[in-house]
């Protein structure tokens, strides 16, 4: 998903847009301390800070917030284990493919939705048609296009046609699906919340369900969703998919940006939130560190776990300057992403050394070449292609562009510092996110922040979605006939390691060609309360709570 703009509120696919998200309303169910109310099955409290969410329906589920309120809501077909590098049932039991272009899922039997409405395969295929159907909303999804390989697609996308035709149900518990070109990783895609079922009340009253979903997973809604202030979750009694949530009540704590959450953590009145950057490093001496970076518990309580997040410099390939290469090569020389990222940062990133972050299968440190700070060789470059005159000046400026939201302006101001010491001078534009967006989209500029999170943790996400020719994330511009046949022939190859060594290959020859200057990865920087036991939360941050524990 592209864009970044913060550390909290971060759209899937505008990635972070900043933390502004939120109505500025402050107040929440309650807005009291934690009563302390007793641990054990289906007993206990527990509040989680998030940002506004522009969705918590699968319908329009693309932020970690929205995504991670409707992960508790629904169970999707599959998800990823990060220790295993591997997706496990969840309320699929089993798929396969012999080509990757038919795919055969098969539900799992006995399980209900929150209404007592049975989960079939007839509710998947209600939900794929749901999304990209521009009935439901006025509009398709705007994240349809994680379906968008499906036969159909386009036809019910344009209204053409009111159901997938790659979509069937050869029987009540069997799901097949029909591609348009193969992709051994399709599966991935059945691990996101956009994908996951719906009943039959999602087509009666789109607002309804889109404030008050009724979902098949381990809580249900607990009246609907406060706009602003809080959503509130309780356990879904009939919960068969899975052992039933040790935590009774969730409370999503709607708060207008981090440094609120982290003042309202402090006041005891929420158990996990994001830490302000200026406050990781004593909120690690105060609460200890996660182990693993991903589970709370007692005084380990701060995650600082890699995300698979990357942010960047989108060079526009079409720009005049930009279109060498050789002026590309340099300016990722010349940027000192590890002062950055202990410096400007405070140490809560990693300094990026390719495109596809580490938590992602794939990741291979240091595919990019040119990922890495050398001011000299950037200067050896400069003085070969670009000359200083007489007057000293190598006559080259640039424009980096970005939306004045979240927290960029300081990593901007290194960048530009940095070039600026190997003779590249740098003019700062910035906008309001909404006019940055049409700007990248529209191809009007010369370099700009963005940044990917995951989708699914593949190294294919980064290189199909960012780097295959045409594709509308590719905000660059880039087309490598090479880079895209081998990942289309990496898509279709079955066996897994061969699968990933032809992305990484790929990856490689695009990292030469520097269309974009990856700066550094994210990682958690999050904080549980004294109250929990064990929380673990997934590196892209769509965990079930159902095995969270408090204290006794």
């Amino acid at each position: 998903m592209n864009g970044i703009a913060g550390t909290s509120g971060v759209t899937r696919r505008t990635f972070l847009t900043g933390c502004a998200l939120a109505s500025g309303l402050v107040a929440l169910s309650g807005c009291k301390k934690s009563d302390g109310a007793s641990a054990g099955e289906g007993g206990g409290k527990l509040s989680y800070f998030i940002t506004n969410p522009p969705s918590i329906d699968p319908f329009n589920a693309q932020d970690v917030a929205g995504c991670m309120v409707a992960r508790q809501l629904f169970d999707p077909m599959c998800t990823y284990d990060f220790d295993k590098q591997e997706l496990v049932p969840c309320a699929g039991e089993s798929w396969s493919s012999n080509d990757g272009t038919v795919w055969t899922f098969k539900v799992k039997e006995g399980n209900t939705f929150h209404n007592g409405e049975t989960v079939d395969a007839e509710a998947f295929k209600r939900a794929w048609n749901r999304l990209c159907s521009p009935k439901t909303s006025d509009s398709p999804s705007v994240v349809s296009y994680y379906l968008k390989l499906v036969k159909g697609y386009e036809d019910v996308v344009s209204g053409k046609a009111d159901e997938l035709a790659g979509v069937s149900c050869p029987d009540q518990y069997t799901l097949q699906v029909e591609l348009s070109e193969p992709f051994m990783d399709f599966p991935m895609i059945c691990s996101i919340m956009p994908t996951a079922p719906v009943p039959k009340a999602a087509l009666d009253d789109f607002q309804t369900f889109f404030r008050a979903p009724i979902g098949n997973g381990p809580y249900t809604m607990d009246g609907p969703w406060e706009d602003g202030q809080y959503i509130n979750l309780k356990t879904y009694e009939d919960y068969k998919n899975g052992d039933k949530p040790k935590i009774g009540q969730l409370t999503f704590n709607i708060q207008k940006d981090v440094e609120t959450g982290y003042r309202e953590f402090q006041a005891g009145n929420v158990d996990i939130c994001d830490i302000p950057t200026a406050q990781v490093k004593g909120a690690h001496e105060q609460y200890g560190v996660s182990e693993d970076g991903y589970t709370i518990t007692p005084g380990k309580q701060c995650l600082d776990g890699d995300q698979p997040s990357t942010y960047y410099l989108v060079l526009n390939l079409k720009d005049p300057a930009m279109a060498d290469v050789n002026l590309r090569r340099a300016i990722s020389l010349a940027i000192d992403r590890q002062t950055i990222c202990d410096s400007v940062l405070q140490g809560t990133r990693l300094p990026a050394t390719n495109l596809c972050p580490p938590p992602c299968r794939g990741y291979e440190e240091g595919q990019w070449a040119w990922c890495k700070y050398d001011p000299d060789q950037a200067t050896a470059i400069l003085d070969q292609y670009y000359p200083k005159d007489a007057s000293g000046s190598r006559g080259v400026k640039v424009t980096l562009m970005y939306n004045v939201d979240g927290s960029h302006k300081e990593i901007m101001e290194a960048v530009q510092g940095n070039l600026n010491q190997v003779g590249i001078d740098v003019e700062q534009s910035t906008l309001e996110w909404a006019s940055y967006l049409t700007k990248l989209q529209s191809g009007d500029f010369q370099m700009g922040r963005n940044g990917w999170v995951a989708e699914y943790p593949s190294i294919d996400n980064f290189l199909y979605s960012l780097l295959y020719t045409g594709n509308a994330d590719n905000l660059s511009g880039y087309s490598n006939q090479q880079v895209d046949d081998l990942i289309m022939e990496a898509r279709a190859t079955r066996d897994d390691d061969r699968r990933y060594r032809l992305l990484q290959e790929a990856n490689k020859i695009a990292g030469d060609d520097v269309p974009m200057v990856p700066l550094f990865y994210y990682k958690f920087a999050k904080v549980g309360s004294s109250r929990i036991a064990h929380a673990y939360l997934s590196p892209i941050e769509q965990s079930s709570a159902a095995t969270w524990e408090l204290q006794a």
